[in-house]
């Protein structure tokens, strides 16, 4: 066992440091002292000494020592920025934790709000096996719209928006804080023009804070769809926005049933001015409803003035109420047609949406090549065929359109609209189903033609939607008479989810798709069914025309029905059927027709022919405008594009020529004012004139009287004073303005205000194309 050392003998082994030094020196000292040989030996014996160690021990304390001084200060301030730093990142956990309850009121609503409109779901336009529901913003074309020419209510639009042309409705609600005017505007259009969609398209701007680059500020936005809130809106005490808000559309968004929002905070964002409340579909609320509904919206523009209230409608739901119901919106605008670079977008955009998608969400040069081929192919079809320009003008339409030519590459569209839909219908009853290889009723049964006997049934009792229990009633009656052995319920369900021609708007309420789509299926049921005579007790109800027409189309002998309307003196409606069939009509029928054309004409401006005659100058003008507007298949209200005017009738135009010349004794008509413009220096070569040309042409025929434009305001001015050429012009505003302060294409009223007439009717008809016409 090893015995631990004694104290004392390691107490001897340390030398003190005072002895080492003293030996170290006495060595050094010693005779001969430190020679140069000598130097090497006494570092050896101070590098072995504890010497060193002592030394360097006592530098490094003395540097620690002085070292702590000088670092004491930079230690005090680090403490007090790392104390500080840490209150900061505490009151950030703080906010953090509290964030959640922050984002109920106006974060999260916005969200959820976003969240319910960013996929583009168009009505009429189902989903197909391997064609992908895109997101709207990646597909959204910017409506264009028009001001409405004759609505009541409104007034006109200021020379600034007046003078941009081509308006978006970012152009108003960008104005809408400095004028009052845009804060209740009414966006007018027929089914499947994307009134819907462009709603849909401002929530989700607003709901996620993209407002910006459209130059708009901040709102808060709220899309209500009319159809879903009818009956709590028709009641006798129906409740107030904020209430209707809070208590049934937050709670329907997706994600909304956990938001705590309070009817206060609601109110007075209201209040402030600080939202856009979009009210979706008047027309869709049942006509007995809508004098409740409207008081209700009006009630609410009055206790919320300055939000920003949009509400769109179909025209006739608009216009044909009685004035104590009357909506009071103070900016009608209508959607025009899709033109050619509305269409080009659209379809470029949507086919590169299906090509990522269907890569995988590759966005290579291959991906995008294989986009481009498909919509060019697609274009050039359409760009080449009248009748499809006239049906990609709807959106609606140009949805399945290119939907039809994705499922079927390389194949030539359908021709006319009849084709189209039976070619829809084939896809969602039969192709779809069978592409999925799904196991469905509707492959099993003759499903379209229950659907047909629905809708021509729907047709007769003039239905746009039926309750769940009316309509499995319907359905069980119809398959019982089919022979079919399919339950009611499952067939509903399957029409519903897998071809989606029906759909089911509200729980239990159900519609088709698209009305035209009701109006095809029941005309195709009168067609099978040679039920022909049906039509003959509604010649002249507008509610069956479409039908009638869509009949017509699809008619093996179409002479009868054409006869039996020509009887019936409905001579209109025959000869339109007879431009609309592709059939061979009676030889010595289709002669009448077509000398009849001059009597149906006759017939049509009769009410124009009475005004010029009598010298009512101002009423011709506003008929001749409501005769033209209505040729190119528009609404009263609406002004005319440059391709409506381009393809004009040229008979039409004709007589109404014709007949001003004859009443004015030669001093108005479209021919007078093309001579004055001519001998201005004018082409009539289908462009607009330089402004000095047109100026020159409005001083001769005084639209341009002492520098302002000028437009009639008696009719004893138009009989007295008008000179050579003042009429046709479409005059419906008053006044005059300096014309300095807009383009001449602008006419304005005392207050400035005023409206784009595409040159007036001159531009309309005579400037554009008239050498066409040879008038």
């Amino acid at each position: 066992m090893t015995q631990a050392p004694d104290p004392k003998e390691k107490s001897a082994e340390k030398t003190s440091l005072n002895e080492q030094i003293a030996e170290i020196v006495l060595k050094a000292v010693k005779p001969g002292g430190v020679a140069v040989g000598g130097v090497g030996a006494f570092w050896q014996l101070f590098m072995e000494s504890d010497i060193l160690k002592a030394i360097a021990s006592l530098v490094i304390g003395v540097g620690i020592s002085y070292g702590a001084k000088l670092l004491q200060p930079v230690h005090e301030g680090n403490k007090e920025r790392f104390e500080k730093a840490g209150k900061k990142f505490n009151a950030a956990i703080d906010r953090g934790l509290a964030e959640p309850a922050r984002r109920t009121t106006e974060d999260r609503y916005l969200e959820c709000q976003a969240l319910d409109c960013q996929a583009l779901r168009s009505e009429g336009a189902a989903q197909h096996q391997g064609i992908f529901i895109p997101l709207l913003e990646e597909v959204f074309v910017p409506l264009e719209l028009a001001a409405s020419a004759s609505l009541p209510g409104f007034r006109s639009l200021p020379t600034e928006i007046a003078t941009e042309g081509d308006l978006g409705i970012w152009n108003f609600l960008s104005r809408a804080s400095k004028q009052p005017t845009f804060r209740q505007i009414v966006i007018l259009a027929w089914g499947g023009y994307g009134k819907t969609t462009l709603l849909k398209h401002i929530a989700y701007i607003y709901g996620t804070r993209k407002q910006s680059r459209y130059n708009v500020p901040k709102k808060i936005p709220v899309f209500l769809a009319l159809r879903k809130y009818r009956d709590v809106l028709a009641q006798e005490q129906p409740p107030t926005l904020p209430e209707l808000i809070i208590s049934q559309h937050v709670p329907k968004l997706p994600g909304g049933s956990d938001l705590q929002v309070s009817a206060d905070w609601m109110k007075d964002i209201l209040k402030k001015g600080d939202a856009i409340v979009m009210l979706d579909g008047f027309d869709e609320v049942a006509k007995s409803q809508r004098p409740a509904v409207a008081r209700w919206i009006n009630e609410q523009m009055r206790q919320y003035g300055k939000s920003i209230f949009i509400l769109t409608s179909r025209p006739k739901a608009y216009t044909e109420r009685e004035v104590g119901d009357r909506l009071e919106f103070t900016t009608p605008l209508w959607v025009r047609d899709f033109n050619a670079k509305q269409r080009q977008d659209f379809v470029g955009r949507w086919y590169l949406c299906q090509e990522r998608y269907a890569n995988g969400g590759r966005d290579t040069p291959d991906v995008k090549q294989s986009a481009t081929q498909a919509a060019t192919e697609l274009l050039v079809q359409i760009e080449a065929r009248q009748e499809l320009k006239d049906l990609a003008k709807n959106p609606l339409l140009l949805n399945m359109i290119v939907t039809f030519h994705r499922r079927y590459p390389g194949a030539d569209l359908p021709r006319r609209r009849v084709e189209l839909y039976r070619e829809i219908c084939l896809l969602q009853l039969r192709d779809r189903p069978s592409a999925r290889k799904l196991e469905t009723l509707l492959t099993q049964c003759e499903a379209q033609t229950i659907l047909q006997m629905l809708a021509l049934e729907m047709m007769q009792q003039k239905q746009e939607r039926i309750d769940r229990t009316t309509l499995l009633q319907r359905l069980t009656g119809y398959l019982t008479e089919q022979r079919e052995i399919v339950d009611a319920k499952e067939f509903l369900e399957q029409v519903v989810q897998i071809s989606e021609l029906l759909v089911e708007r509200e729980p239990d309420e159900f519609e088709f798709a698209h009305l035209s789509f009701q109006e095809y299926l029941a005309a195709t049921q009168i067609a099978q069914k040679q039920r022909e005579s049906l039509f003959y007790e509604h010649f002249y109800d507008d509610w069956w025309k479409q039908t009638c027409l869509l009949y017509i189309g699809q008619a093996k002998n179409p002479t009868s029905l054409i006869q039996e309307a020509m009887n019936q003196g409905a001579t209109e409606l025959a000869y339109t059927c007879f431009q609309e069939t592709t059939k061979r009509v009676d030889p010595e029928l289709a002669t009448k027709l077509r000398t009849l054309q001059q009597t149906v004409q006759a017939l049509r401006y009769q009410i124009l022919e009475s005004h010029l005659k009598n010298g009512q100058w101002q009423a011709a003008d506003q008929e001749t405008y409501r005769l033209m507007i209505t040729t190119v298949g528009k609404e009263e209200g609406q002004w005319f594009d440059r391709e409506d005017l381009l393809n004009f009738p040229r008979e039409d135009l004709r007589t109404v020529d014709k007949l001003w010349v004859k009443y004015s004794n030669g001093k108005f008509g479209f021919s007078v004012q093309k001579q004055i413009y001519l001998e201005c220096g004018g082409k009539a070569d289908g462009n607009y004139p330089d402004s000095e040309i047109w100026e020159e042409f409005c001083e001769r025929i005084q639209w341009l009287r002492n520098g302002k434009y000028s437009i009639y305001a008696t009719n004893d001015v138009l009989s007295e004073e008008a000179l050579l050429g003042y009429l046709p012009f479409f005059g419906i505003w008053m006044g005059v303005v300096e014309r300095d302060q807009l383009p001449p294409a602008v006419f304005v009223d005392d207050d400035f205000l005023g409206n784009v007439v595409a040159i007036s009717a001159v531009g309309c008809a005579l400037f554009l194309h008239i050498d066409n016409y040879g008038v």
